[in-house]
Order: structure tokens, then C-alpha cells, then sequence
């Protein structure tokens, strides 16, 4: 098995302006690494996985924010129709990167590993068939010039439930939240099994999962962003090392429902931001 679990004290103490500051100097990066898969004829592959509100679609946003449109999708399939849920590796070929491309997929071929199993959504042999196969499949997919990253958000049962019940009460996203979202806590156990199975089987030396600590959304995304950077080769690489921050000064800043708490200190920001979605 193997799994990365990164180290993301150099992000603990966090404030807006130096978020901003970092953000930025990652973006340019990230474009640089874009260019360089355009023209190479390069396929990223980045995969997002993790519990609901673990702060996937967010990630992506940043990592996605300015990049060449046309040279990266965004992928977040549905429920799949009868023949892709008997068919799942080709349902997920089918939105593969192309030559030159970057796809960010928000949940992956890997629903099959663990959301559907515990909900009901696939057969028991529909499941251990794609265990069996998933790995093959994914060799094939790297030998055949796919760069696959596989990153996992993980949050911790009350940081989820504070999230949910702060979707529940929000008049601006309480359609994110859906019955099935409710039932999957009361399953917080069987799913941390199957994920564990999950990491067991397919995380491996050329593929290995990568675990962001998602509590804090924004240093959740620095990280990861951080860490595809350090991992993926590209022309013209100037990776800088994080900038130091301070608990000591009142910069924090915290947004709840569209409304800017600013001038807090770090005491202060973490007690808002638990409940919050959006930090």
C-alpha cells in the first residue's frame, strides 16, 4: 500500500493577505506547467476524492482559476444510466484528457470503490469486479502516457457534520445539500472501511493516493496545489518555498454567507470558520 500523507504545518498559521500572496505565486506556477502540457502533447489526469464537503470543488476552482480554458476540462459526472453502470471503465475513458489537456475530475472511476457499496448503487459482484480490474486498468492508462494524481480530501466526522448542518441553514447553498448527503453520516463507519479497502488495493508505488487534511479548506487547496507542483515536471520550474506566517498578527479574515469578518485574530477566525463551508 502506499499512501502520502503530507506535512501541512508550514500552512498553519494562515491569514487572507498572505493566502492571497500564495495563491498567486502557485497559479503562476500552475500555468507554467499548463503551457508545458500543451506543448508536449502531455494527459494530466487530477483526481479529487473525499467524503462530501471535504472541499473538492473548491480545490478545483483554485487549481483551475487561470488556466487556458480550452486546454483543461472540468469533469463531474451524474448518476450514470444502465449501460455506464455496467460498463464504469468505459463511462470514465470517455472523459479521459486528450493530448495537450488537464482534467480535474471531482470524484472519479473510484465512486465504485466506496460510495456506491455503501449506498446500494452497485451489485456486490459489479464491486469486487472492479477491484480486480482497477489497477490493470489504470497501468494501462500510464503506460499509455496518462499522468495520474489521486488526491484524497479527509475531514474528520464533527468538522463534516458543522459543515452539513451550515449547508442545511444557508439560503445560498442549501441545494448543495441532498437526502443521500444526510444518510451517508449515518454511515461514517462503513465508509472509512471501504476507503481504507480502497487505499489498501490501489494506492502503489506509480500511483499512490495522496491525503490532504481538509479541516481548513484554504490550506487544504495550498497544499495540494503545492504538492502537484512538486511532483510534476515542467519547463521553466521555480517552485519558492512557503512564505512564513504568524499567528501573532489581527489579519484573519472569514466570509459566512457572503458576509467578510475581517481585522480577527487567529483565535477568533478559527472559532468562525467552524462553521462555515466556506474556509
Amino acid at each position: 500500500m502506499r499512501i502520502t500523507e503530507l506535512d501541512q504545518r508550514e500552512y498553519k498559521k494562515l491569514d487572507d493577505k498572505a493566502y492571497s500572496l500564495e495563491k498567486r505565486r502557485l497559479q503562476i506556477e500552475l500555468l507554467k506547467l499548463q503551457e508545458d502540457v500543451i506543448k508536449n502533447n502531455r494527459k494530466l489526469c487530477v483526481i479529487f476524492e473525499g467524503r462530501d464537503t471535504a472541499g473538492k470543488s473548491s480545490a478545483i476552482k483554485l487549481f483551475s482559476e487561470y488556466l487556458i480554458p480550452k486546454n483543461f476540462k472540468y469533469v463531474h459526472l451524474g448518476i450514470p444510466t444502465k449501460w455506464e453502470s455496467s460498463h464504469w471503465f468505459q463511462r470514465w475513458e470517455k472523459v479521459l484528457p486528450h493530448n495537450g489537456e488537464i482534467a480535474f475530475l471531482d470524484r472519479s472511476w473510484y465512486t465504485r470503490s466506496v460510495i456506491e457499496p455503501v449506498m446500494g448503487y452497485c451489485t456486490e459482484n459489479q464491486y469486487k469486479y472492479f477491484m480486480s480490474k482497477v489497477n490493470k486498468w489504470e497501468d494501462d492508462l500510464i503506460k499509455n502516457g496518462t499522468e495520474i494524481i489521486k488526491f484524497y480530501f479527509s475531514l474528520s466526522k464533527d468538522q463534516q457534520e458543522r459543515r452539513i448542518n451550515a449547508r442545511e441553514l444557508s439560503e445560498l447553498k442549501y441545494w448543495k445539500l441532498s437526502e443521500n448527503d444526510k444518510k451517508i453520516m449515518d454511515k461514517w463507519d462503513v465508509f472509512t472501511l471501504y476507503k481504507d479497502r480502497m487505499f489498501k488495493k490501489t494506492g502503489r508505488d506509480n500511483s499512490p493516493w495522496v491525503i490532504i487534511n481538509s479541516n481548513n479548506k484554504m490550506i487544504a487547496r495550498l497544499t495540494a496545489l503545492r504538492y502537484f507542483l512538486n511532483k510534476t515536471d515542467y519547463e521553466n520550474k521555480k517552485l519558492l518555498k512557503p512564505l512564513k506566517w504568524s499567528e501573532n498578527i489581527a489579519n484573519y479574515t472569514a466570509k459566512i454567507e457572503g458576509v467578510r469578518f475581517e481585522n480577527l485574530n487567529y483565535d477568533q477566525y478559527t472559532i468562525l470558520t467552524k462553521y462555515s463551508d466556506d474556509t
